[in-house]
């Protein structure tokens, strides 16, 4: 019976995607009303997530269907959780959007114990454990668009596509404001639709990307304006870590999910880069829920838009 409620859940979940359902709030309950309770722990986070509907968005790749839905890695699949636990982490992320620029987005990032998210060398597979990245799955899933920086594509060159779960693929949105990638890199090769934002040359495609171009430095504001007109209005930022920064930096996000690893390094880099601050009032303090994932723990913080003091 609970894997059948888990299944329900996660296609709830995916209807009210595109307010194609009631949405997950409403079956829950408000999450939102609870969410600024500091250090509030939820019931484990972990499952694999079986057939789901198919969605579809305005001009967007059709979604996976029942007889199309992935399987999980078995490690993934052997982890259980409490039924209610998606809708109460995710019901916050598919709340319409309230900012002017039209948007919700969500950053994400996975750290280490002392706030690392790489070595020093840039290796970081993998500092998580499976339900990380299963969560990271379920984020793309529920956004329209999933948005890396060009450091983490030379880095990692990811595939950014839902191989872990059911549901549609999200627009892949690459920023990339001196040009740097090579077309060789995956998201420009092969898979779901992608759109290179820069601020250099005259191009209106890099391999299968279609090319945004905006102003020189990078306004992220702009971007989601941008974004927003072509109806991608719930956006994930997955990283990297700088890329999330300047998200955090301009005020720019809605909700802040952080994964922290039991693991010490001592060094690399850090999660976080933020200009130096002379006092603590200089940061942000946040408020956050916490969600075990075996063996990690999931901070679940409602930003709406807030900023680091010295960022304003």
């Amino acid at each position: 019976m609970r894997t059948q409620d888990i299944d329900a859940e996660w296609q709830a979940l995916l209807a009210a995607r595109d307010g194609g359902a009631a949405s997950a709030a409403d079956a829950r309950g408000q999450p939102d009303a609870r969410s600024g309770v500091r250090g509030r722990t939820v019931a484990p986070l972990m499952a694999h997530d079986a057939a789901a509907p198919t969605i579809a968005r305005n001009g967007a790749e059709p979604s996976l269907g029942p007889r199309d839905c992935p399987q999980a890695t078995q490690s993934a699949r052997d982890l259980a959780w409490v039924p209610g636990t998606l809708s109460d982490l995710f019901g916050p992320i598919l709340a319409p959007p309230v900012a002017q620029d039209g948007c919700r987005v969500a950053g994400r990032l996975c750290q280490t114990l002392d706030g690392r998210i790489a070595t020093a060398c840039g290796s970081s597979q993998w500092i998580g454990g499976p339900g990380d990245i299963l969560h990271t799955h379920r984020l793309r899933a529920l956004c329209h668009a999933v948005i890396v920086g060009a450091g983490t594509v030379a880095a990692d060159d990811p595939r950014l596509t839902t191989r872990e779960v059911c549901g549609p693929n999200p627009t892949r949105i690459i920023l990339d404001p001196t040009g740097r990638l090579p077309v060789t890199h995956q998201v420009f090769t092969e898979g779901p639709p992608t759109i290179l934002v820069t601020c250099v040359g005259d191009a209106t495609h890099h391999g299968s990307a279609r090319v945004l171009r905006l102003p020189a430095p990078l306004d992220l504001p702009l971007l989601l304006t941008r974004l927003a007109a072509m109806n991608l209005t719930r956006i994930f930022v997955e990283g990297g870590g700088i890329t999330v920064s300047r998200f955090l930096a301009a005020g720019c996000l809605d909700r802040l999910h952080v994964t922290i690893a039991p693991v010490i390094l001592g060094s690399g880099i850090p999660a976080f880069t933020l200009p130096q601050a002379s006092r603590i009032g200089d940061g942000l303090r946040a408020s956050f829920r916490v969600f075990p994932m075996d063996p990690d723990i999931l901070l679940d913080m409602p930003l709406d838009r807030a900023r680091p003091t010295l960022c304003r």
